[in-house]
């Protein structure tokens, strides 16, 4: 990577006054603003004259070094730099809780968590101790990178400003696709098995009833021989697993999705899974089911034990984010497109929070101990280099002696490397080297500094040319930080309500009864809360569209 050079203008007193405005057991509002207006003011050029020193926390997958300074992204970012961090760094499976540990001992507090992943729920506690700092005018003031982008993508400024008005962590973003092509925007495909439908003649399905016979075909052909076939198999309730998107053909569309919550195109928040649509959809699925179409193991199953049967060839149709990892063969298989129901009903159903792709909002945080927070954030923003941000997210290029995620193009452009021949999985190679962090992908960035990468591209294709079209919902719900009390709330109807549905449905699609239990279903959505629940979405929603207009 070409060396920076690098001048900020630093606000001394600012960086004490941002420092000492996370002190205490409450954030004092008001105060960072307000001595951010004085002092005398220096400049800092990278790399230092003199090494500076910053300590951080992280993270790393098992089997990966847990010495951040042994990757050679961080070795180049101290040679341009001359900044040395210290790191803390904790294995990944173990992280949360010992995150928690280091956050609990107030007189040993690192100067910041460099990979945070806090929840909203820590960032406004972990705020209120005066653990970590408000960080909005860092950003105006050393974070040209990032502020650039918030500029530039207003809703990602909206959604990572805390309802307070502070924002307290500098986030991940990863754009790959945006609006109805965000590669989010459906997480479980149906894939189906083509090959087989080939060998029987048979077209790609477009209605549901063209399906029902396909999947009737499957079975009575035994495709996968020695009684081995399985239709259709999912994991019910299992996020980019489960069978909601084909619900979509019923009713007025909504299908169903992991968190139930669906807009309208008239911005209303509904609860997907109290549709009429979603009763019509599961008595079709109790159908199949009734039929042994579908997989009997379906509602109980795990992802292992899924993979394995689809890996053994045994699948006519199944749901998952990429059938590569799935199924035994992909090229076997095609996304199987939005169907027509049996009242002309046709919808591809949206995932809540994909309008913006990839946010993770609590990525990164700087604690009340740390005392130069000017640096901390000037170094900060390097992350937000455009090609420095596809090296933390991915991987980098010329390491000797080991395989790398990109080469560099003599344009000066970071190319993804086909991995296909090399002894470990893409996986592998790229934890290896990827040191995540605060980073933004912007989907600007592919083909002037990165390219895209070959498994992200081919899921774009799949769902611009087979699904976009058929998108009704013009809005989803975005990824609002909401206030304490609302997340509270909201945690404690959704944890009742979603152990509910979550069993109703697979009773539903096992036993059938819909059409006798339906009024008592509503009935005990109500009593768990179902309208407090919406109602708390649908203002956060408005207010949501309110501050992205002004």
């Amino acid at each position: 990577m070409k060396k920076k050079n690098v001048s900020r203008m630093i606000t001394l007193l600012m960086a004490s006054a941002v420092m000492l405005s996370g002190c205490g057991n409450t954030v004092n509002e008001g105060a960072t603003a307000q001595n951010a207006e004085t002092g005398e003011t220096t400049e800092i050029s990278f790399p230092l004259e003199e090494t500076a020193e910053l300590s951080f926390v992280t993270s790393a997958e098992t089997g990966t070094t847990q010495e951040p300074n042994e990757r050679i992204i961080f070795q180049r970012l101290e040679e341009e730099t001359n900044v040395h961090i210290n790191w803390t760094c904790f294995v990944s499976d173990q992280f949360s809780d010992k995150k928690n540990l280091t956050l609990a001992n107030a007189k040993d507090l690192p100067d910041g968590l460099f990979t945070a992943d806090m929840s909203d729920y820590d960032l406004l506690r972990y705020a209120k101790q005066g653990v970590i700092i408000p960080v909005e005018d860092l950003i105006e003031n050393y974070m040209p990178n990032l502020k650039k982008i918030l500029e530039e993508n207003p809703e990602y400024k909206a959604m990572i400003t805390a309802p307070d008005g502070h924002i307290y962590a500098f986030p991940w973003i990863e754009q790959l696709g945006s609006g109805k092509e965000a590669i989010q925007t459906i997480g479980g495909m149906p894939f189906i098995n083509k090959k087989w439908l080939d060998e029987l003649g048979l077209p790609v399905p477009e209605t549901t009833d063209e399906l029902k016979a396909a999947l009737e075909a499957f079975k009575e052909n035994d495709m996968a021989g020695g009684g081995q076939t399985i239709p259709m198999s999912f994991i019910m309730n299992g996020g980019n697993e489960d069978m909601g998107f084909i619900l979509g053909a019923f009713g007025d569309g909504y299908g169903d999705v992991p968190d139930h919550i669906a807009v309208t195109n008239d911005k209303e928040v509904i609860y997907t899974a109290a549709q009429e649509g979603y009763k019509e959809g599961l008595i079709w699925m109790h159908d199949l089911a009734a039929e042994g179409l579908i997989d009997p193991e379906a509602y109980t199953h795990d992802w292992s034990t899924y993979v394995a049967k689809g890996k053994a060839g045994r699948y006519g149709l199944c749901f998952t984010w990429d059938c590569a990892g799935v199924v035994d063969n992909m090229d076997d298989y095609v996304p199987l497109p939005a169907l027509t129901g049996p009242e002309g009903q046709k919808n591809a159903p949206r995932a809540s929070r994909s309008d913006t792709s990839g946010l993770q909002r609590g990525r990164c945080v700087l604690t009340g101990a740390c005392k130069n927070t000017a640096l901390a954030a000037t170094w900060l923003d390097l992350m937000y280099d455009p090609q420095q941000s596809a090296q933390n997210n991915w991987g980098t290029y010329g390491e000797e002696g080991v395989a790398n995620i990109f080469e560099m193009t003599g344009d000066g452009m970071l190319k993804h490397l086909d991995l296909a021949g090399e002894s470990q999985s893409p996986w592998e190679i790229r934890t290896a080297q990827m040191v995540g962090g605060p980073l933004a992908v912007l989907d600007s960035y592919y083909g002037t500094y990165v390219t895209c990468p070959d498994d992200a591209q081919y899921r774009l294709d799949w769902i611009k040319d087979i699904y976009v079209a058929d998108m009704k919902e013009e809005y989803v719900f975005p990824n609002i930080f909401m206030s304490q009390e609302d997340l509270d709330s909201i945690n404690e109807y959704t944890t009742a309500l979603d152990t509910y549905v979550n069993r109703m449905k697979s009773d539903f699609v096992m036993n059938g009864n819909v059409e006798e239990s339906w009024d008592e279903y509503l009935k005990t959505l109500e009593e768990y809360g179902l309208s407090q629940y919406i109602e708390i979405m649908q203002r956060n929603l408005d207010v949501y569209y309110e501050n992205l207009g002004k």
